[in-house]
């Protein structure tokens, strides 16, 4: 499913949206990818759109500590929490938005999901929710955790 989410993102980032899911599954169809992991997006896209910030408590927005709940702490590893805590100090992200992201992740019923993959689920809840993203926040969530730079 990464894959698609990838794809969407690289493909719709300019439009500013992707097509409407009859319409997007013909085209991801098209693309190569099978039916199922098409349905399954589909299916994660839609509850991403219906996340608002009134779906949440209006005190989450003041400053806090989060403490994970366990099945957040088996659907995330280490350094996946580590960084979205790290997100929400730097201001990347806000609480209601950390609360998206870690909504979307346990959603993939997945064991302990890296970095990367929580950089592109955080993508994902940000392009949802903004318009205009920072180029440099995007080159950010893009780049992979290991990555080297040459010099």
């Amino acid at each position: 499913m990464f894959e698609i989410l990838m794809y969407l993102f690289e493909s719709y980032f300019d439009a500013g949206s992707y097509p409407e899911p009859d319409k997007l599954s013909r085209k991801l169809s098209a693309a190569g990818f099978e039916e199922e992991e098409i349905s399954d997006a589909l299916t994660w896209l839609s509850a991403l759109q219906q996340q608002t910030p009134d779906n949440y408590p209006a005190d989450l927005r003041h400053n806090g500590v989060r403490c994970f709940a366990e099945l957040e702490k088996q659907r995330l590893g280490d350094e996946a929490r580590q960084f979205l805590v790290f997100a929400e100090q730097q201001h990347m992200i806000s609480a209601v938005e950390r609360e998206m992201v870690l909504d979307r992740a346990v959603a993939l019923q997945q064991e302990s999901l890296g970095v990367d993959k929580l950089k592109l689920i955080m993508l994902m809840v940000l392009w949802n929710r903004h318009q205009h993203l920072d180029p440099l926040l995007v080159e950010e969530l893009l780049s992979p955790i290991h990555s080297t730079q040459l010099h």
